[in-house]
């Protein structure tokens, strides 16, 4: 539980400080899906024994959510990327934008 509640904070805190769309997305899709998969393992491992229905919605919301929110923040990241939202480039290039230069470029010939 308390590693569920550490990695939710500081998905809180990365949301708050990191400085474009991108980087607050990471946050908010990687550290709580983490951080809710391990409240969800703890819960299922108290109820275990005594509520095995209880016990099998557990596991299966902890694989929905491993499976549907990095999805979804890539599919987010994507719209904002094509909707013309550049990134925050301190000591790094957009790669993804290269990438869609020479693509169209060779789709062009």
């Amino acid at each position: 539980m308390l590693s569920g509640t550490f990695f939710i904070f500081s998905s809180a805190l990365g949301i708050i400080r990191f400085p474009d769309v991108f980087t607050r997305l990471h946050a908010a899709t990687k550290a709580p899906t983490l951080g809710i998969m391990s409240i969800l393992l703890a819960t299922f491992l108290f109820l275990y024994g005594s509520h095995q229905i209880v016990s099998g919605k557990l596991l299966l919301a902890i694989l929905f959510i491993f499976l549907s929110s990095p999805v979804g923040g890539h599919m987010l990241s994507r719209a904002a990327h094509k909707a013309n939202v550049k990134p925050y480039l301190r000591h790094r290039e957009d790669e993804y934008e290269t990438y869609m230069r020479t693509k169209n470029k060779k789709q062009a010939k």
